[in-house]
């Protein structure tokens, strides 16, 4: 933030080329940082960790030197740079405990100490029990939850945030720290060029020994700063909060009460815990899981008791895109282009940063206002001595939103009442959409035309109030758009969310990644034994067994442990088919 600032910027170009200028800024930026994530990255990791922590080393060691030469400021005073600089500082000493363990850890690896290590599998361990609880059947009873789990966080291990979600949003908490000490530097410094100015008012006044005719308004102007200048300082601490709630949202994960929960899989302790790699189609594993899924959600929405949620809106996305559901994005986001969502995923960590800076300043400013608005209609009367009035106000105020709210419903009981014909059963919740009495509606409709129009008035200052109050509010939420339906592309950190969901879905998919990995290892170990055939080795009399009997044998323990995808495979006539589904399925009842 420093850096973009207009006094740093060393070039002197035109307007149109500040562009340009910001690029550059930021491959500054970006080479001054690039060594620390080279050499985490790197697979040379003796040489890494060194090279890294002396770099590490240089840094801290050159931001403790500026804090202990200027460690007092203008604004802040007393320690300002100790402000400023200790979420660097903290970074700092994490990389050098970090590049410390890799050295360590490279030590007990290297040759004559202990055996390499072995490479990086494709299949990750998270990604291969997500499938292996999608093969399993649902628990008759969930296990029980803690407080912990109930009330805030439940964690799911089976799945793993990126490093750039979790680095986006350590990120965001630092950058929106230094913006708040930033922005409370620029409240000092206009608070003090206010109290100036308070001062030659004062002066004025004196000077005018309070008869002059500027008098009346040069007292309203110094409280209404008054007010303005507490009313700031108090609205601090909840902006802050809606922001980090925000960024907690992204990374907090879902809850379900009562029901199977859908997203989160199933498990259960039975003999289909060992679920087979191998050997099963893949069509059989999709219907497994859309099947399951939507048994669940008819079972609970039957019961009206359905899930549950609290946070994430990533975890929730991700999995729904797992499981094949794309109803939760708008028609245009279902289809993205494959070169918009690479950008995406490449915008979406700055962006993600500058939403949650914006979504703070302005939410600020909202608060302030609505503050201001508290105490100039509640607090300020009652320290005037008009609370009368006030109370007078909020009743006939009341009164009105009442008489029109009254009216409305009105409206509503005399149409169910006059102007509907009557149930069909008496089972049915509601009447039919069908007119009864149609002349009178016509005339009722007639005489409450004008009345309306006038109603409507308000209603459409209501609905710009709310849009405005409910976009300012959502501003920094990228993971949802603001905008109505059909607008959605023009919500530029939608698209990028968007984007960013579907390059983290077909990179990321535990069931797409279990299927390449059971093609690569297949074709590995079939080129094996190739190679093993040319070379005469595999004359060992042991039995052998057929490929296909093995895969008919996983068919049928799949089948058997997962009875509902009998009735979704296609029978052959003549082969005794029909009655074998029969079997599994009584014997799944049983």
């Amino acid at each position: 933030m420093f850096l973009f600032s207009e006094g740093y910027q060393p070039l002197q170009v035109p307007q149109w080329a500040q562009a340009f200028v910001l690029l550059i800024g930021g491959f500054e930026v970006g080479l001054s940082h690039f060594p620390f994530f080279a050499c985490l990255s790197s697979e040379f990791r003796l040489v890494s960790a060194i090279l890294g922590f002396s770099y590490s080393l240089i840094w801290f060691a050159v931001t403790i030197l500026h804090v202990a030469k200027c460690p007092h400021g203008q604004f802040l005073g007393r320690f300002q740079s100790v402000v400023f600089y200790w979420p660097s500082l903290l970074c700092l000493a994490f990389l050098l405990g970090r590049f410390l363990h890799m050295f360590a850890k490279s030590l007990r690896d290297h040759p004559g100490w202990e055996l390499q290590a072995e490479p990086k599998p494709f299949l990750e361990v998270h990604q291969a029990e997500h499938v292996l609880r999608l093969l399993r059947r649902c628990p008759l009873s969930e296990k029980k939850k803690s407080w912990f789990q109930t009330r805030i966080y439940e964690w799911d291990p089976c799945f793993q945030f990126p490093s750039r979600m979790i680095g986006t949003t350590v990120l965001a908490f630092i950058c929106l720290y230094l913006f708040m000490v930033i922005e409370f530097c620029v409240f000092i410094y206009v608070r003090d060029e206010l109290a100036v100015f308070e001062g030659k008012l004062e002066s004025y006044v004196t000077s005018t020994n309070k008869t002059g005719a500027l008098t009346p308004v040069i007292l309203q102007v110094k409280e209404l700063i008054s007010v303005s200048k507490e009313v700031w300082v108090v609205t601090i601490l909840p902006a802050a909060l809606t922001c980090v709630t925000y960024l907690f949202h992204i990374l907090a994960c879902y809850r379900c009460l009562k029901t199977c929960p859908v997203f989160k899989g199933c498990r259960i302790g039975d003999k289909s815990h060992q679920a087979p790699s191998r050997g099963i189609s893949l069509k059989d594993t999709a219907r497994t899981e859309g099947h399951r899924s939507s048994n669940l959600k008819n079972s609970s929405m039957s019961r009206g008791d359905g899930p549950t949620y609290l946070g994430s809106a990533y975890i929730m996305h991700m999995k729904r895109l797992w499981s094949g559901d794309r109803q939760f994005l708008p028609v245009k986001f279902r289809s993205p282009s494959p070169s918009e969502s690479v950008a995406a995923i490449a915008r979406y960590s700055g962006w993600q940063i500058a939403y949650v800076l914006w979504g703070y300043l302005i939410i600020h400013v909202l608060q302030s206002l609505c503050g201001l608005g508290l105490m100039y209609s509640l607090v300020l009367p009652v320290a005037h001595g008009q609370g009368l009035e006030v109370l007078r106000g909020l009743g006939i105020g009341t009164l009105t939103v009442t008489v029109v709210v009254g009216l409305m419903v009105l409206q509503v009981r005399v149409a169910a009442t006059f102007f509907l014909q009557p149930k069909m059963s008496p089972a049915d919740k509601q009447k039919p959409l069908a007119l009864h009495h149609r002349s009178a509606f016509h005339n009722f409709s007639y005489f409450l035309f004008f009345y309306n129009a006038l109603l409507g008035l308000g209603a459409c200052l209501s609905r710009l109030l709310l849009s405005c109050i409910l976009g300012t509010w959502l501003i920094a939420r990228i993971d949802r758009t603001i905008l109505q339906r059909g607008y959605e592309r023009a919500d530029m950190g939608f698209r990028a969310w968007a984007g960013m969901l579907f390059v983290d879905h077909y990179h990321t998919n535990p069931a797409l990644v279990s299927f390449c990995h059971i093609l690569m290892t297949g074709h590995r170990e079939r080129k094996l034994q190739k190679a093993v055939k040319c070379q005469f080795l595999n004359q060992s009399p042991g039995p052998r067994v057929s490929a296909r009997s093995r895969t008919r044998w996983l068919l049928l323990q799949t089948l058997m442990n997962n009875p509902t995808l009998v009735t979704l495979r296609k029978s052959k006539e003549g082969h005794g088919t029909r009655q074998f589904p029969q079997m599994l399925l009584t014997s799944s009842e049983s």
